[in-house]
């Protein structure tokens, strides 16, 4: 599929086999810089890291178009898939149907960033009228080669009516974020709480606290060592959550390498040895949290390394919310919203288009009354 081309009106489309094949200049001119995770660094380094391409199930499959000039005018960040893991939005049930009644789901076309439920642009140009073009193009590649679909998933929202007015079927879901409301401190934040819930959270900071020293690192600060002492956290959790871990060990020595302004790393010690280790990229406007581990089961560790840390290096550094990641509803208690995330969805065959059509309208119901009852839930002051 590398020598694939798409041409129409004024524009070709031409499919790459990894992001590396082009500049990082020239990837990273077509966004706005904001999010960390569609940058040319954070891409390559999952590519040069072999957690994409060879056995993973992910194979980079960038789609982009050209300028007048012969430069970088638009981009996906593609993916050919032969499985649903590491997506966080959960077709399998879909592919499940699709193989019962005879048809072959996979392979499929993911426009993502692999294993990250974080929100962010999916389509890369300064140019608004080469959105519908790059999707066309995304179209005609699951048309001409035999794809069952094509999906994207944490769509920023001023993205969404892009998707919507080219007709891919819209599918929502929950995240839980924290909004930073103009806070000085978490003290601040604790002040917008119930009395209740502001002790509780005073409470279970003070014993994550107990006998262990915290230690935020960014920048030049974060060394090999702390590498190898957070792949070991995040080993534990994966193989916990998944099997197996998505990243492999070089892309956390790469990504420290080549974004390390972008990492927030945060790390309990006891006795001088670290225990539980959090990591976080940081955004233009949002923190966002990733991982997570610990070699010990201490009460609360995970929620003040991953929440209370995280709510109190958005307001340092005077970003507008967190972004949590997926699932988690234990999140609500700690100050973190009930957040609308939206993926979207191109259906090859007809029949399968409107059967997962129906499933969605119903879907899209039922996210709306869980989104409404879990906000009534929230640990603010109701005054």
């Amino acid at each position: 599929m590398s020598d694939h081309r798409d041409t129409g009106g004024s524009f070709t489309a031409r499919l790459l086999g990894a992001v590396g094949q082009l500049p990082a200049g020239e990837w990273d001119a077509l966004t706005d810089g904001a999010n960390p995770f569609v940058s040319h660094a954070f891409l390559t380094a999952m590519e040069r890291s072999r957690s994409v391409g060879g056995r993973s199930g992910w194979t980079p499959v960038p789609i982009v178009i050209d300028g007048p000039d012969g430069t970088l005018a638009a981009a996906l960040p593609a993916y050919l898939k032969d499985h649903s893991q590491g997506e966080y939005v959960f077709d399998h049930a879909w592919a499940d149907a699709w193989h019962r009644a005879g048809g072959s789901y996979y392979p499929k076309l993911q426009i993502a960033v692999p294993f990250t439920p974080a929100t962010g642009p999916r389509l890369l140009t300064p140019h608004p009228e080469l959105a519908l073009p790059l999707l066309r193009a995304a179209e005609t590649l699951c048309r001409e080669n035999g794809l069952s679909s094509a999906h994207a998933t944490f769509i920023e929202p001023g993205q969404v009516p892009l998707f919507e007015a080219a007709g891919w079927l819209m599918r929502e879901d929950i995240q839980f974020h924290w909004e930073n409301r103009g806070y000085a401190s978490f003290e601040d934040f604790l002040g917008a709480l119930s009395s209740r819930k502001r002790k509780d959270l005073r409470k279970e900071r003070a014993k994550a606290q107990e006998g262990v020293e915290i230690r935020v690192l960014t920048g030049d600060a974060i060394e090999e060592a702390h590498w190898d002492a957070f792949w070991d956290f995040y080993q534990d959790t994966g193989a916990r959550k998944w099997g197996r871990p998505y990243l492999t060990r070089a892309a956390f020595s790469l990504l420290g390498e080549t974004m390390a302004d972008k990492i927030l790393m945060v790390l309990a010690f006891e006795g001088g040895e670290p225990i539980a280790g959090a990591l976080n990229f940081i955004g233009e406007q949002a923190l966002y949290g990733r991982y997570w581990g610990a070699r010990v089961d201490k009460p609360f560790l995970h929620f003040e390394l991953c929440y209370y840390q995280a709510i109190d290096a958005a307001i340092a550094l005077g970003l507008s919310r967190v972004e949590a990641g997926a699932q988690g509803g234990h999140k609500l208690a700690r100050g973190y919203e009930p957040v609308r995330t939206v993926s979207a969805h191109y259906i090859v065959h007809e029949g399968l288009r409107a059967a997962i059509a129906d499933y969605l309208e119903q879907e899209r119901a039922g996210i709306a009354q869980d989104q409404l009852a879990l906000g009534g839930r929230t640990p603010f002051r109701k005054d």
